[in-house]
């Protein structure tokens, strides 16, 4: 039998493979994004965008100069397939060797499927807390159905934090994008290939998060708090990055692609709820994210920090309907198995949506 100390390294032990991902972090980093470009030898890039970041798709444009072939600003939440398809398009025409994704997460999706086909490499210039620029998923919505996976191939060369370009976030807006960040920890700290190290990335950045959000909501120009949640979300999407997801990132997928929700608020109304499921069973793995609220029950927490600050309380506030639970419920299923702290029988499926969707207090 072995001793105390081989079964306290035996516990200790974790394997970790962090993503060879340049980061630029600070006030008016944009600015460098020409050097930036040619660092990474691209001489033909395609700026993405939403149609509502056009304007700042144009002024990366602007900053490239020779070295922007074109702009396409369709991206689009869950990135349907026939919007990347159009992409891809547009990328040879223009014989485009890379691209620039300029916005939130639905652009930044739009470039991890370029990178997947035709394997474009990308600069990620995120507008806000998705944090999806730091994680190898990638994901494709197709007839109400979709579709992720992982590969290291979609990850960007080189992320620009310009915490400048999240000043004209809406506070509301900002709540949302902060709490899917914040999820993205969550599920980090009880994946099967966690470490101490994302243990000590997820305190800390829903640490700032949760310290950030309530000054962005009293003064959104609050440049400080603007800078500690683009922080504190490079640092949660770094979690999930080098983990599996679990229950909380594939119902809001499942709930995303079959009855397209908006992809933040969804977050935000179901993380509660599914860590009040896992919070028994995961208990000493989420001692991290108890510091870094400050309470004996984040669920409750991160609910009522969520919701004192404006953001929708359930998925029927979404567009969610009653008959939508059980269809729900079912395509969850389909995605086992998948790795969780508890096992999910159709009954508790079936439990978690009805509390999510009439806003149950966890």
């Amino acid at each position: 039998m072995g001793s105390a100390d081989d079964a306290g390294r035996e516990a200790f032990a974790f394997d970790h493979q962090p993503p060879s991902t340049r980061v630029s972090f600070g006030a008016g980093t944009l600015a460098a994004l020409p050097r930036l470009a040619a660092d990474l030898g691209l001489r033909r890039l395609l700026v993405l965008s939403t149609p509502g970041r056009a304007d700042l798709a144009a002024t990366a444009a602007a900053l490239l100069g020779e070295r922007c072939a074109g702009r396409f600003t369709e991206a689009r939440m869950h990135v349907p397939v026939a919007v990347a398809d159009r992409a891809r398009g547009v990328a040879r025409d223009l014989a485009a060797d890379g691209c620039v994704a300029v916005g939130g997460g639905s652009t930044t999706g739009l470039a991890k499927a370029l990178a997947l086909d035709p394997g474009l490499p990308y600069l990620a210039v995120p507008t806000s807390y998705a944090g999806s620029e730091m994680t190898p998923v990638w994901g494709l919505t197709d007839a109400g159905r979709k579709t992720t996976g992982r590969d290291p191939a979609v990850l960007p060369r080189t992320v620009l934090y310009d915490p400048d370009l999240t000043l004209t976030l809406p506070a509301r807006t900002s709540v949302t994008s902060a709490m899917n960040a914040v999820a993205h920890a969550v599920e980090a700290l009880y994946a099967p290939d966690t470490s101490p190290f994302v243990a000590l990335l997820a305190e800390e950045g829903v640490r700032r998060l949760a310290g950030a959000l309530p000054g962005i909501v009293r003064e959104p120009g609050d440049r400080r708090a603007r800078a500690d949640a683009l922080y504190g979300a490079w640092l949660c999407g770094s979690c999930l990055g080098v983990t599996t997801m679990s229950l909380h990132h594939r119902l809001c997928h499942v709930l995303g692609g079959a009855l397209d929700l908006p992809h933040a608020e969804t977050h935000t109304v179901v993380l509660p709820h599914v860590l009040a499921f896992n919070e028994e069973a995961a208990r000493d793995r989420l001692a991290p994210l108890g510091r870094a609220l400050d309470t004996g029950y984040p669920p409750t927490a991160l609910q009522e920090l969520s919701r004192s600050l404006g953001a929708p309380r359930s998925l029927a506030d979404l567009g969610m309907t009653e008959a939508d639970i059980d269809p729900t419920a079912e395509l969850l299923l389909a995605q086992q198995p998948f790795a969780n702290p508890r096992p999910v029988t159709r009954g508790d499926a079936r439990a978690l949506l009805r509390a999510a969707y009439t806003g149950a207090d966890v």
